[in-house]
């Protein structure tokens, strides 16, 4: 009884359109009044408890970093600074957004952060040099996509406060899964750029020019090692990193780039208040959700019936990545990882998938739920960034998801590219 008031409640509530931290919360009342063993104290408690913890301090300081870095000027010169080396290539540009989403996630940890910083300055330009438009689109959507998988990742943040695995373990991780990501769109955006003819641009390569730009650049490119390097040294932890990000983003807007002012600073700390406002509500409805989950035993009971239907683990692991598509495409990232992943991670340790391995997987699912109808907010910051109608994007996306859930299929059964470097350095 209580199962179906909390599963049925969260669905009615889904399907009309309620926020996803209302709607969780409304179905965590509901279950609670269907049951007789807890009480709206307990909710209460859960709802600042889910809060009150140092590794989330990470999610509000790093959508902060990743504001300031966007608004700074880090973006536009990380541009500047691939453009040198990989502007020349067929298909030139295309392969620089790629490159670019890949450092910038190095220092936002956040998709739709990514595709907004990297597209504003991306998309004018490619369809100046003649681009497809629903191409160029569906491109910066995708590619944003690695914002939230080479670390640092607010979705690993969430997945290893949800299921106690250690943060920095699943920021190592996340390396060479993002670097197959990369690479597979750089090499279908090589292929499709050479049969529609678009070719890069015609200034020439000079060491010159490298050192010019590199120079600008030093700061922007020098952040992730800063950040990414100190968590791995030991000299501070994910959350440290974290606050250290947001003061050298501070530190080079206004001092060294000097793009931000006291003035125009007050634009990125609004947007990320009301982003963190957004997810605190989530992240703290969702640990009620996850306790009254753990109180009524469903894990245990999704467990038993994913072994009903079978207890190969190839085929189970097959089912959790459908699922995670499927749910992908209606419930954002920090909801679906903070319900599912109690849920089904002892499905998949059941069947000897390491934790860090499965949370990768989950981060990568979830994110091709950034590209994907009817949520795919990805898709929406696109068409916002190119100001055209969300069915101009949607046309161009499709090759695109194909490609992401090949990357997927080799990550989910090749777990080495999730766990060499986790246990090479630890």
């Amino acid at each position: 009884m209580v199962s179906a008031a909390l599963f049925v409640t969260l669905t009615l509530l889904l399907i009309l359109n309620v926020p996803v931290g209302i709607a969780i919360g409304g179905a965590s009342i509901a279950a609670i009044f269907a049951g007789n063993s807890l009480s709206m104290g307990y909710l209460v408690q859960s709802l600042v408890s889910g809060c009150d913890s140092f590794p989330i301090m990470a999610i509000p300081l790093f959508i902060l970093a990743g504001e300031l870095m966007a608004s700074g000027g880090v973006s536009r010169r990380i541009l500047d600074f691939c453009s040198v080396f990989f502007g020349r290539m067929t298909g030139g540009l295309a392969i620089v957004t790629v490159v670019v989403c890949m450092f910038f996630a190095a220092v936002s940890g956040s998709g739709p952060a990514t595709v907004a910083a990297v597209g504003s300055m991306v998309v004018p330009s490619m369809l100046r040099q003649g681009y497809g438009k629903s191409f160029t689109l569906a491109l910066i959507a995708t590619a944003g996509c690695i914002g939230v998988i080479i670390p640092p990742s607010i979705p690993m943040v969430i997945y290893g406060v949800a299921t106690q695995n250690s943060i920095s373990d699943l920021f190592l991780g996340g390396f060479l899964p993002g670097f197959v990501i990369g690479g597979s769109l750089i090499t279908w955006c090589y292929y499709y750029c050479k049969k529609q003819g678009w070719q890069g641009d015609n200034e020439p390569f000079s060491w010159e020019r490298a050192r010019r730009v590199g120079n600008e650049a030093k700061w922007a490119l020098i952040n992730p090692v800063i950040i990414l390097g100190g968590i791995y040294t030991g000299v501070f932890t994910p959350t440290e990193a974290a606050a250290v990000a947001v003061v050298y983003a501070f530190i080079c807007g206004v001092f060294i780039h000097k793009e931000l002012n006291f003035k125009n600073i007050v634009v990125p700390i609004a947007n990320a208040c009301s982003t963190t406002g957004t997810t605190m509500v989530i992240l703290g409805c969702a640990t009620a959700f996850t306790r009254i989950m753990t109180v009524e035993q469903i894990p245990r009971m999704v467990t038993a019936f994913m072994f009903s239907l079978s207890n190969n683990k190839v085929v189970l692991l097959l089912l959790i990545n459908l699922l995670l598509l499927i749910v992908g495409c209606f419930m954002d990232t920090t909801p679906a990882m903070i319900v599912l992943a109690p849920i089904l991670l002892p499905v998949a340790q059941s069947v000897g998938v390491d934790p860090i391995h499965f949370g990768l997987v989950m981060v990568v699912n979830l994110a091709i739920g950034f590209i994907t109808p009817p949520l795919g907010i990805n898709l929406f910051v696109a068409a916002r960034v190119g100001d055209v109608k969300l069915e101009v994007v949607t046309r161009g996306i499709v090759p695109f998801i194909l490609v992401m859930i090949a990357c997927l299929l080799v990550i989910t059964f090749v777990p080495q590219l999730s766990l060499f470097l986790p246990r090479f350095f630890g």
